[in-house]
C-alpha cells in the first residue's frame, strides 16, 4: 500500500493536520468575504454573521483560535514542524499564521473583518430591500 505521508497514527495526524488548515483557511475566507454571499443567499447570514463575529472577536482581543492549538497538537503527533516542505505547510501556514503577528496587527485584522462584513450587509441589506414589494 502507498502512503502519501509517514505512517500509521502518525501520517494520520499530518494528514489531519494539514485537512484543519484548509478548513481553517476557508472559514477565514468566509469570515472576511462570506457577506458578500447574502445577496444570493440571504438565509447564509445566520452562519455568517456568528462566524464574522467569533473572527471579529479574536482579533480584536488578541486571542488565539482553538484550531490553532489543535492543528499544531495534530502536527506534533505526527512528527511534522510548523513549517515543511509541502504546499500546505509552505504556502497556507504563512497566511494564517504570520511570522510577525503582533496584538496591533490582530486588532487592525479585527477592525478589517467588521468593516468588509459592514460593507456586505449593507450591500445585502440594500439587495432585499430591492426585491421587497412596494408596500407604499
Amino acid at each position: 500500500m502507498v502512503r502519501l505521508r509517514g505512517e500509521g497514527k502518525e501520517g494520520m495526524a499530518l494528514i489531519l493536520a494539514d485537512t484543519l488548515v484548509v478548513v481553517h483557511l476557508l472559514f477565514v475566507a468566509f469570515v472576511m468575504a462570506g457577506g458578500f454571499l447574502l445577496t444570493r443567499w440571504p438565509r447564509l447570514g445566520w452562519l455568517q454573521l456568528p462566524a464574522a463575529a467569533w473572527g471579529a472577536f479574536i482579533e480584536l482581543s488578541g486571542g488565539i483560535c482553538p484550531l490553532t492549538p489543535l492543528e499544531n497538537h495534530l502536527r506534533v503527533l505526527g512528527g511534522g514542524s510548523a513549517y515543511g516542505g509541502d504546499f500546505v505547510e509552505r504556502y497556507l501556514l504563512p497566511v494564517l499564521y504570520p511570522e510577525h503577528l503582533s496584538v496591533p496587527l490582530q486588532q487592525m485584522l479585527g477592525g478589517l473583518v467588521v468593516l468588509v462584513n459592514l460593507l456586505a450587509y449593507g450591500r445585502a441589506y440594500r439587495a432585499w430591500r430591492r426585491k421587497q414589494p412596494a408596500e407604499r
